[in-house]
C-alpha cells in the first residue's frame, strides 16, 4: 500500500484560492546583485517560472551592485558615492555597463533553461530586455557632479504591456540610455519603483538577505502601513547613515510605490528555497507586506471604542443573534476585542477568548454594520484573529453560532459537538439557545 502525501494534496488545495487571484495579474521583481550570487538564485528562477506558467505577468529589475563593486576592485578602482548614490565617471561607466550586461545575460541563461529532471523542464520563457527606460542625468548636487549616474525620465509601458501580453518576460538593468544617446546608471529600486507605478502593478516583490522586517523579538512583520515602514526606515538610518541593504532599499520602494497605488509590496529572503512560494500561495505568507493605507483599518478595540460596539451589537441582541452583553462586561472584556473602523465609525467587531489549558480559543459577538455586509470585514477579522490565535499558540477557534452557519462554513469550519469545547465553556453552553458549534484548525 502506497503512503499519501496528504501534506501534498492539502498545501496545493489551500493555494488554489491564491492561483485564480494571481492569474494575469502584474508582478514586478526587484532583484539585487546579492541575491543573483546567491547560491539559491536557480531555485528563484523556478519559482519565477512556476509563476509564469500560472498566468504571472512578470517584469524582473536587477540591480549588480555587488558585481560592480567586484570589477571595480579588480582595476583598483573606487568610486565616491553622494546622499547613497555612486558617483558614475567615464571610466567607471564602462566598467558598470560591464557588469550589467553580465548579470543580464546570465539571469537571461537562466530563464532559458529547460533540462529534464529539473524544475525547469520543458519551460518555453521569452525573455525580452531593451530599451523601454529613458534615463537622464541626475546633474550636479551641492557641488558634487554625478556625472553618468542618473534617474528614469520616461518608461515605454506600451512596449512593456506588448511583451506582457504575448506571454513575454520583461528584464529590466540599472544601464539605460539617454535621448542623447549617452548611457547612465540608474538606481534599480528606482526604476523598480517607477516602473510598477507607471504599469499600475499588482504588486512589488523585493528579495533581500532577510525574510521580511524584523521586530525586537526576531520575528518577520506581516503587515505594515507605509507610515510605519517609514518608522523602521528612519530607525534604521539612525543607527547607520550610510546603511544600504536590500531592507532599506526595499522600504524606500515600497512606501513610494504603495502612496503611487501599488496595492502591496512583498519582501522576502532570496536565501530561503520557496519563501517566494509560501509568500504568495498561503494565507500566512512568510514575509513582509506594506500596504495601502485606507480609511478603515482593522486594530485592537480601547475603552473609548464600547459606544460604537454597543452601537453595532444592540440590534444583533434584539434580534436574538447575540448573546446580550452590558456595558460593565464589555468594559471588563474590551481588551479582548478587535474592532474594523472607517472614518472613526466602528462598522465591524469581534472578541476572542482563549482557553489556553485546552489550546482553544473561541471567537464571538462578530457583528458587522448593515450597509458594509457586502464586502470582506467579517474575512478581514477572522483573518485577524487567526493571527491573533496563532502567536497566543492556540491550536483551534472554535464559534457558536445561531445564523451564520453556511458562512462559517465557507471559511472552512466544520461542525463539533458540544462535548469537545473546553470543559468551562460546556458549563456554560445554553441547551435553550441550540447554537451551532463550529470549529477551524490553525
Amino acid at each position: 500500500m502506497k503512503i499519501r502525501n496528504t501534506a501534498l494534496v492539502k498545501g496545493f488545495r489551500q493555494s488554489t484560492p491564491y492561483v485564480n487571484a494571481h492569474r494575469g495579474k502584474t508582478m514586478v521583481f526587484m532583484i539585487g546583485g546579492e541575491a543573483v550570487a546567491d547560491k539559491n538564485f536557480t531555485n528563484i528562477i523556478s519559482d519565477l517560472a512556476l509563476l509564469h506558467s500560472l498566468g504571472v505577468r512578470i517584469v524582473l529589475v536587477h540591480g549588480c551592485r555587488p558585481q560592480i563593486n567586484t570589477i571595480l576592485q579588480g582595476f583598483e578602482m573606487e568610486t565616491p558615492y553622494h546622499k547613497g548614490v555612486r558617483v558614475t565617471d567615464e571610466q567607471a561607466l564602462g566598467l558598470v555597463m560591464q557588469a550589467s550586461g553580465q548579470l543580464q545575460l546570465a539571469i537571461t541563461a537562466q530563464l532559458s533553461l529547460s533540462l529534464n529532471n529539473t524544475p525547469m523542464a520543458g519551460t518555453q520563457l521569452n525573455v525580452v530586455s531593451g530599451n523601454f527606460v529613458i534615463a537622464q542625468p541626475l546633474g550636479v548636487d551641492e557641488g558634487v557632479d554625478y556625472c553618468h549616474s542618473g534617474k528614469v525620465r520616461r518608461i515605454d509601458i506600451e512596449g512593456i504591456n506588448r511583451m506582457l501580453d504575448q506571454g513575454s518576460i520583461v528584464l529590466l538593468g540599472p544601464v539605460a540610455s539617454s535621448v542623447t544617446g549617452e548611457s547612465f546608471n540608474l538606481l534599480s529600486e528606482e526604476v523598480a519603483t517607477q516602473v510598477a507605478t507607471r504599469l499600475k502593478a499588482d504588486k512589488l516583490i523585493g528579495l533581500c538577505s532577510e525574510q521580511g522586517i524584523i521586530d525586537e523579538n526576531g520575528n518577520a512583520i506581516a503587515e505594515l502601513f507605509p507610515t510605519q515602514a517609514e518608522h523602521y526606515l528612519t530607525q534604521y538610518l539612525a543607527e547607520d547613515p550610510h546603511r544600504s541593504t536590500g531592507s532599506t532599499r526595499f522600504l524606500k520602494a515600497a512606501i513610494t510605490a504603495c502612496r503611487a497605488g501599488v496595492p502591496r509590496s512583498h519582501l522576502v529572503s532570496y536565501k530561503e528555497d520557496g519563501a517566494l512560494i509560501q509568500e504568495l500561495f498561503s494565507f500566512d505568507g512568510i514575509g513582509t507586506q506594506v500596504v495601502m493605507e485606507s480609511a478603515e483599518q482593522v486594530r485592537h478595540a480601547q475603552i473609548d471604542d464600547i459606544g460604537g460596539i454597543m452601537d453595532l451589537i444592540q440590534p444583533l441582541e434584539e434580534q436574538g443573534v447575540l448573546v446580550r452583553r452590558s456595558r460593565e462586561q464589555l468594559e471588563r472584556e474590551i481588551h479582548q476585542f478587535t474592532i474594523v473602523e472607517k472614518d472613526g465609525l466602528v462598522i465591524g467587531c469581534a472578541a476572542l477568548y482563549p482557553y489556553h489549558n485546552d489550546h482553544m480559543a473561541e471567537m464571538a459577538c462578530m457583528a458587522i454594520h448593515p450597509e458594509y455586509r457586502d464586502g470582506n470585514r467579517g474575512l478581514l477579522l477572522l483573518n485577524h484573529m487567526r493571527n491573533e490565535a496563532r502567536q497566543a499558540s492556540i491550536e483551534q477557534i472554535f464559534v457558536l453560532t445561531t445564523h451564520s452557519l453556511h458562512w462559517f462554513r465557507e471559511q472552512g469550519f466544520v461542525e463539533m459537538s458540544v462535548n469537545q469545547l473546553p470543559i468551562e465553556k460546556q458549563n456554560l453552553y445554553n441547551y435553550q439557545r441550540r447554537s451551532k458549534v463550529l470549529s477551524l484548525n490553525l
